[in-house]
């Protein structure tokens, strides 16, 4: 079999595309949900590799250049897949401007699409939509990814779904609903309901949504009924805690498999021991005195702005001043350094940007690992390239970690990830902004 015909699991191609985005997830603080509609195959067939490749790219570029803090990734199919069809994978509303991502399509992704033979659909309503087609295979067409509930009992169930975040709520409220579940998503539908806890079955809450309080109130509603009480929470933020309350978990990134295994682990006791619910005695509740309410994005952007300017406020004044009155970026400068070895400026700064545009992830990775003499090294190539260019408080940010090795306090590492990564988008944004401006390029 040839690679272009691999027999693979997309949920677990899904999974791989999950962890191997984590760090451009946590450095642009992005939740990425997916929505893979039924119809689409267990198992397909077609290069694996290449169709990873090609999402990493995708949801990379939408990581680093998106204002979203949530990101969507659709995956749909034909309702009758027969030998060869056409699979969808749309990432909606980015946000991106045209410009931006026409370009991205034509200089980086057009190898990919073309290796898969894919193609790239126009959405006309929304322009920052990515929608790319790509014809699959399948093996075997009962191999699909149908999911029937080993019991009757366990169907019909009613849901109270609160997240703190609105596309991750629709995913998982629409894959309850795959299971004729009744779903109630948010305050105001529960509102709608009587406020009136007992009429559910199961309360999905999202982690940073939980109190003490709530656990308290849940574990006194469960003495009375078989209320399930579920955790949404990340992979990579588990928290092995004691519980005061009979607890589940759904582990993010949330798919169709997990809320199917979640099910059954919630009501497998139950259909075995043929337990009826008894009469449901109403509980009228006020749920929003029990639970951590989310902030909307303009206000948490507001008390992250005034919690930054607090810690900025404890820097020295006088090291403020100094680095402030050094420009981003000195063309000047860079433009003497290139004409004494007689190279093109902005063929330099395209050279910069190629090797060092993305370079704030590789540095916070070399620093977790602890990888002395990879960041060492990285830093004198840094501070070397950005004198070069002009670049003049980044060489300073880099001639200051440098100095840590010097003197031994290479613990304080860590203290300039975060400083790396906003100098250095400080400095592409001086870099791109220059390049797009044809009356600056003309004199250099």
């Amino acid at each position: 079999m040839s690679k272009n015909d691999d027999v693979f699991n997309i949920t677990m191609i899904l999974m791989t595309l999950f962890s191997s985005l984590e760090i451009v997830r946590d450095e642009n603080n992005i939740e990425l949900i997916y929505d893979v509609d039924p119809t689409v195959p267990k198992e397909l067939k077609g290069d694996s590799e290449a169709l990873l490749h090609l999402l990493i790219q995708t949801l990379t570029f939408v990581f680093q250049n998106t204002d979203k803090n949530e990101v969507l990734l659709s995956i749909k199919a034909p309702e009758d897949f027969l030998y060869e069809e056409l699979v969808v994978f749309s990432v909606t509303d980015t946000g991106i401007n045209k410009e931006k991502m026409n370009s991205f399509i034509e200089n980086r992704l057009t190898e990919s699409l073309k290796t898969l033979n894919a193609e790239i659909q126009e959405n006309k309503k929304d322009s920052s939509d990515i929608i790319i087609s790509i014809p699959l295979k399948v093996e075997d067409i009962g191999n699909r990814r149908y999911y029937r509930l080993p019991d009757i009992s366990m169907l019909g169930k009613k849901v109270l779904l609160l997240c703190d975040k609105s596309r991750v709520a629709y995913s998982i409220e629409k894959m309850f609903k795959y299971f004729l579940y009744e779903v109630d998503s948010g305050l105001e539908a529960y509102k709608k309901q009587g406020s009136n806890l007992s009429h559910y079955d199961i309360v999905v809450i999202s982690d940073t949504m939980t109190t003490p309080k709530l656990e308290t109130l849940i574990k006194k509603v469960q003495k009375k009924s078989s209320l399930k009480y579920v955790i949404v929470q990340s992979a990579d933020a588990v928290e092995i805690r004691q519980r005061n309350v009979e607890t589940a978990y759904l582990i993010k990134p949330a798919m169709q498999e997990s809320i199917y295994e979640l099910i059954i682990s919630l009501f497998k006791d139950d259909v075995e021991a043929r337990i009826i619910n008894p009469t449901v005695v109403h509980t009228i509740i006020d749920m929003s005195k029990y639970i951590n309410l989310p902030l909307k994005a303009e206000e948490q952007k507001y008390i992250d702005s005034i919690q930054l300017a607090a810690e900025q406020e404890k820097i020295s004044h006088k090291e403020h001043e100094n680095v402030n009155s050094v420009p981003v970026l000195d063309t000047e400068t860079g433009l003497k350094n290139v004409q004494t070895v007689g190279m093109n400026y902005r063929m330099k700064l395209r050279k910069f940007l190629d090797d060092f545009k993305k370079s704030d992830i590789f540095f916070r990775q070399i620093v977790n690992e602890k990888s002395v003499w990879k960041t060492k090294e990285f830093l004198i190539d840094l501070e070397k390239e950005s004198k070069f260019i002009g670049a003049l408080r980044l060489a300073s940010l880099a001639e200051k970690a440098s100095l840590l090795f010097v003197y031994d306090k290479l613990d304080d590492l860590p203290l300039y990830v975060g400083k790396y990564h906003l100098e250095l988008k400080r400095v592409v944004g001086e870099i791109e902004k220059f390049m797009n401006n044809p009356e600056k390029q003309s004199s250099f």
